[in-house]
């Protein structure tokens, strides 16, 4: 008995493309060719293409598959292998369902980071930008901090969206010193943000790496500047 690969295919349940996609990444054994090129398929290429798309029904990637061999050489590890898989992820879609319905609760953008999906109509284009920037460089506790603040409002936000990229030196040294008394009342109320490194599990390196440029794209040279010198005044008192 012997097959050609739509036949093969056919019996398999499977596509041609997907046939020939099996030989190109190691899956599925070439077979002999007939002298007139044509290949020929034996029951065990059959035997093995169904052993795949059992596997790959189940769940279980091609690399994986791979990995894991023929599925009689050690089944018990291939069930640990393809359990394990299945358990991560049912995990993450677990997760995945809990986000959306936050984003549903809140009827937030699907792109909020979901800690921020209950604030997510405070925060505007730029606040979802750094919303963003935030949920990739702090963790958990963090970021639920943020949006404590975030649900409030600071005395020197409405002239902080204000100022001119021009503003003199007088209209930035007050915001700073506005900003500068919010700030204080912010370490005391949240620590770890006098030392934000702290709560960046990638590290001070990586967290400057990310905020820096952001804050450079997000804020005109005046608010930068205002931020700059409300830090100065901190550390100077």
């Amino acid at each position: 008995m012997a097959w050609s690969t739509r036949q093969l295919a056919e019996l398999g349940g499977v596509t041609v493309k997907a046939v020939r996609h099996y030989h190109r990444i190691g899956l599925l054994d070439e077979p002999e060719r007939m002298s007139n090129g044509y290949k020929q398929y034996k029951p065990g290429h059959l035997v093995r293409l169904l052993q795949i798309k059992r596997m790959s029904d189940l769940g279980v990637p091609l690399a994986q598959i791979g990995a894991m061999g023929r599925a009689d050489e050690d089944p018990d590890e291939a069930i640990r292998m393809l359990d394990a898989e299945l358990a991560g992820t049912i995990a993450r879609l677990q997760r995945i369902r809990a986000e959306l319905a936050v984003t549903l609760r809140h009827r937030a953008p699907i792109d909020t980071p979901p800690p921020f999906g209950p604030v997510a109509d405070k925060l505007g284009e730029r606040g979802r930008a750094l919303a963003a920037v935030f949920s990739r460089v702090f963790d958990g506790d963090a970021l639920d901090d943020l949006r404590l603040l975030v649900s409030g409002r600071d005395d020197f936000e409405d002239a902080f969206e204000t100022i001119a990229e021009d503003a003199d030196d007088a209209a930035i040294d007050e915001l700073a010193a506005q900003m500068a008394v919010a700030i204080r009342a912010h370490h005391d109320r949240f620590p770890w943000m006098s030392d934000p490194a702290g709560a960046a599990p990638g590290g001070r390196r990586f967290a400057e790496d990310v905020i820096v440029p952001a804050f450079a794209e997000l804020f005109n040279k005046a608010q930068l500047k205002a931020m700059a010198r409300a830090f100065e005044i901190l550390q100077a008192s």
